[in-house]
């Protein structure tokens, strides 16, 4: 499946930059970001070419803010990697064979692929406005019905799936305890683990499973049901092993990052990651970090498709809202908190927005006005390589632009001949900002 086009991104390597930048010193720096497995903020040890993970959407209401600012935490993660001289092979599925799908289509009077189909459209339309970078593999659940296949019958073949029998629907499913250390994921309790598993599509009260918490690998045909003839039987994937395949297909074992919402981290990632590691001998940890963004709430009251009050990319983007402003109303917050939305935040990351605009125009070239923008370019990257720290970058560029502006001022946003070709200090925080936050100075 095709993704969408890559943005334009500044880079910071361009000699003009990087020969003042390392005067200064102010080059890279490698990333850190909190681990929920291990629970505290470690450095990212990726080789050459990063590998990162993400899991993408279930194709029915694309895209509300919720789903922004997942996506918009994982750029900001790619480029870090970028900036650090990595190339980043991105991963990213969508799960467009599922149950919401299918509740959502029938709801609508629509065909469920249509649906899928039109939603998948506006996603894309939605990452290109955001500039956000897209994956090099953007898979499909139902292009990845062999890969799923395959894991399955490998993981019946070692023990740790079994098939129900005597039942009318023979569904698969995966032993909870196969990898012996199930739980260290996301760390949960029992008590949470139990309470999560009902509420994010688990089926503990399915008859003839051996465990209340084992997760469903395989779906047997029902009428009425898209289904995939396999050696086990007719059937379509489960949410947790579609991932599993697509990522160690494409990414092997022991990749560096595997992310999405801090509501993905159990059952989803945590049976994720166990399909994989109980499939690939040798494999104990499936990812080197597990990273998650918090979620996003609408004037106090959280973001839920039965309240009804989810806001749309797509329709802040109809409604002349700059899609670098929505990036700077979602990075005034750190991006493992859950955080609010509204009309305000809004005013405040198009206000300022406008501000640095205006200050990257008023900059100039003295000698101290280059170094107060290396010495910015460093402290951004310092924050941003500290488990991604927006609210301080965005403090940092504030007190810049505020300094820019009180110095000399200008309302004309047009490229000035100075931006042409000298260096002059906001060309360099301009690019900075493209580079490292996904900002457009001259959208």
């Amino acid at each position: 499946m095709y993704s969408w086009p890559d943005p334009e991104v500044s880079s910071l390597g361009d000699s003009r930059f990087s020969a003042l930048l390392a005067k200064r010193g102010r080059g890279p720096v490698p990333l850190r970001l909190y681990d929920t497995a291990d629970q505290k903020v470690g450095e990212v040890h990726a080789g050459p070419e990063a590998k990162m993970y993400v899991c993408g959407i279930t194709p029915y209401d694309a895209t509300h803010l919720g789903h922004a600012a997942t996506y918009l935490t994982f750029d900001l993660i790619y480029r870090q990697l970028l900036d650090n001289g990595h190339t980043v092979h991105y991963v990213q599925n969508i799960t467009d064979v599922d149950d919401p799908l299918f509740e959502r289509a029938e709801r609508d009077g629509v065909d469920w692929r249509e649906l899928g189909t039109d939603q998948i459209n506006l996603f894309r339309s939605d990452m290109e406005n955001l500039s956000v970078i897209p994956p090099r593999d953007y898979v499909g659940a139902m292009e990845a019905i062999d890969e799923v296949v395959e894991m399955v019958q490998k993981l019946l073949e070692n023990g740790a799936a079994y098939q129900l029998t005597g039942d009318e629907y023979p569904d698969i499913y995966f032993r909870k305890n196969a990898t012996g250390n199930f739980g260290y994921e996301s760390n949960y309790t029992a008590e949470q683990m139990t309470e999560f598993f009902a509420e994010r599509g688990g089926d503990p009260d399915r008859p003839g499973k051996e465990d209340p918490l084992d997760a469903l690998l395989w779906r047997a045909a029902r009428p009425g049901e898209p289904s995939w003839e396999a050696p086990f039987g007719a059937g379509r994937p489960g949410w947790h092993i579609e991932c599993s395949a697509i990522a160690l297909n494409r990414l092997g074992g022991g990749f560096d990052i595997q992310g999405g919402g801090s509501d993905l981290a159990f059952p989803h990632h945590e049976f994720s990651a166990a399909h994989a590691e109980a499939a690939l001998d040798g494999c104990s940890r499936m990812a080197g970090h597990y990273v998650h963004a918090g979620m996003i709430a609408l004037d106090g009251v959280k973001m839920s498709k039965s309240l009804g009050n989810l806001v749309f990319v797509s329709k802040l983007v109809a409604a002349g809202t700059d899609p670098s402003a929505i990036r700077l109303g979602v990075f005034a917050s750190h991006y493992r908190s859950d955080r609010d939305w509204s009309d305000e935040v809004l005013d405040e990351a198009n206000q300022r927005l406008e501000t640095w605009r205006r200050a990257c125009c008023a900059a100039g070239s003295s000698e101290a006005e280059l170094a107060a923008a290396a010495d910015l370019v460093g402290a951004v990257r310092l924050a941003l390589a500290d488990d991604l720290d927006t609210p301080a970058v965005l403090a940092a560029i504030d007190t810049w632009a505020d300094a820019a502006l009180t110095t000399t001022e200008t309302s004309d946003y047009a490229v000035s001949a100075q931006a042409e070709g000298s260096l002059a200090s906001g060309n360099l925080v301009s690019a900075a900002l493209d580079a490292l936050l996904g900002v457009k100075i001259h959208p």
